[in-house]
């Protein structure tokens, strides 16, 4: 717990400062300490839309229009991401949202049928769940492609980002891009003070702009 709160004020220290604000955090660990997962499960149970194969509990996702049933709970007892991501789609459900809006990495387009499946087993339109997919950012710095790998945990952070270039290149660089769109970001280039750096050009603009208000 100590170490989850210690990351949790990290991460909520760097998005301050990057000027983006939650107004809920919600922890994924509360659905198996309120025994809402299991609910889920037996949910599906009894209407016969999740059943027993090879020892794993599967969802009979297939009944809505996905590509093939997916598995629940492992043939070792343990529970596969969706076990979780159903019971937490179906709280914000329930406390009455009319729209839900998924931010996934470009790797889970797969992902998308059995959530959808998933909000229509819960007896809600599949049209209720709306799925983004963002594409990935590559850094540069000095024309040199900054490389970066989760499994050699070398990586560069919003923190060191925001050390780097500023909160305002950083927000304007990853938002000059449609989310589909993969974005290759400079970082000497949102550093320059020239109009080659659009930011640059947005801001001189803002502080004429402001002196004529003014």
């Amino acid at each position: 717990d100590e170490a989850a709160n210690t990351i949790l004020a990290d991460i909520k220290k760097d998005l301050s400062d990057f000027r983006v604000s939650f107004e809920t955090y919600f922890s994924e660990k509360s659905l198996a300490l309120n025994n809402k997962i299991q609910e889920c499960l037996d949910f599906f149970k009894s209407r016969s839309l999740a059943y027993e194969k090879e020892g794993a509990l599967w969802f009979a996702s297939t009944r809505f229009s996905d590509d093939k049933d997916r598995v629940l709970v492992k043939s070792n007892g343990e529970q596969t991401y969706l076990a979780s991501d159903i019971p937490y789609h179906q709280n914000k459900l329930q406390r009455g949202y009319d729209l839900l809006i998924d931010i996934l990495g470009p790797d889970h387009h797969g992902y998308i049928g059995r959530l959808q499946s998933a909000v229509e087993a819960l007896g809600y339109s599949k049209d209720k769940l709306k799925v983004i997919i963002l594409q990935l950012t590559t850094l540069y710095k000095g024309g040199v492609q900054l490389r970066m790998s989760t499994r050699k945990a070398t990586y560069i952070t919003l923190r060191e980002l925001l050390d780097e270039v500023g909160a305002d290149a950083a927000r304007y660089f990853l938002t000059n891009r449609k989310t589909d769109t993969h974005l290759d970001f400079d970082l000497e280039l949102a550093k320059k003070q020239s109009p080659d750096n659009p930011v640059f050009y947005v801001q001189y603009a803002f502080a004429r702009i402001s002196s004529i208000l003014n």
